[in-house]
């Protein structure tokens, strides 16, 4: 049986009180089984927040569904399960703070910005910048869940730069000065590439399907490096 299966089984039919009783389920379901439960829980955290996003904009467009694809893959024969979970969170009575609130516990360091709350967030960005921006309603989302799990706002600017393909500003994406000297700048970038290392990610419970997402970030953190490192020598 699929964890999925097994989820679901736990849930049973708790429309209209499913948050609670998804907690329960992967506090009890898989207690025996830490490294399944963090990617449960990490799962579970990227359908119910995305869902709750849809329902805040008011439309699942084809692109958001082709992006959600893209960073979490699943078996074909668990569409029907990741579907139906998806719906759940979609109905449920709680609303999407609700959800944050519980599923900031992924954190188990219990620090501000904490890295798996970060995966999270870079996963709603791709699926909202799906259609080619991320517009108002899915921007004031996405930042009242950062305040939520308790990001920092220069934290939290730092990922949204990321997604920015025209006017991107390196300095922000890397979370450095244009003030700092350049080896400051070498030394937060060559952070930023270990913090990000497959290895990293799959040690804070980010299932392999969702390292496309590692791959954007650190595309956009080389291309950031890169347009900084030119302008200096030119200048």
């Amino acid at each position: 049986m699929s964890f999925w299966e097994k989820l679901l089984n736990a849930v049973g039919n708790a429309a209209g009180n499913l948050l609670a009783a998804m907690v329960e389920a992967i506090r009890t379901v898989f207690e025996g089984d830490p490294e399944t439960r963090r990617k449960v829980a990490f799962s579970v955290a990227i359908i119910a927040l995305s869902a709750k996003m849809a329902k805040a904009d008011g439309i699942v467009s084809e692109k958001e569904v082709r992006a959600f694809r893209d960073i979490f893959f699943f078996p074909q024969d668990q569409a029907k399960n990741v579907a139906r979970l998806y719906n759940l969170a979609r109905q449920d009575v709680a609303g999407y703070e609700a959800y944050a609130a519980k599923l900031s516990s992924l954190c188990v360091s219990c620090a501000a910005n904490c890295a798996v709350l970060e995966d999270v967030l870079d996963g709603l960005f791709h699926i909202a910048k799906a259609d080619g921006a991320v517009h108002e309603k899915e921007m004031n989302f996405l930042r009242h869940i950062g305040q939520i799990f308790e990001m920092s706002e220069e934290r939290f600017e730092q990922i949204a730069a990321r997604h920015v393909s025209i006017g991107r500003d390196p300095y922000k994406v890397l979370g450095v000065s244009p003030s700092d000297d350049f080896p400051t700048i070498r030394r937060r970038y060559h952070g930023l590439v270990s913090e990000n290392h497959p290895d990293r990610l799959i040690s804070r419970g980010v299932p392999r399907e969702f390292h496309a997402i590692a791959n954007e970030r650190m595309a956009a953190l080389n291309d950031a490096y890169a347009t900084i490192e030119k302008e200096r020598r030119a200048a």
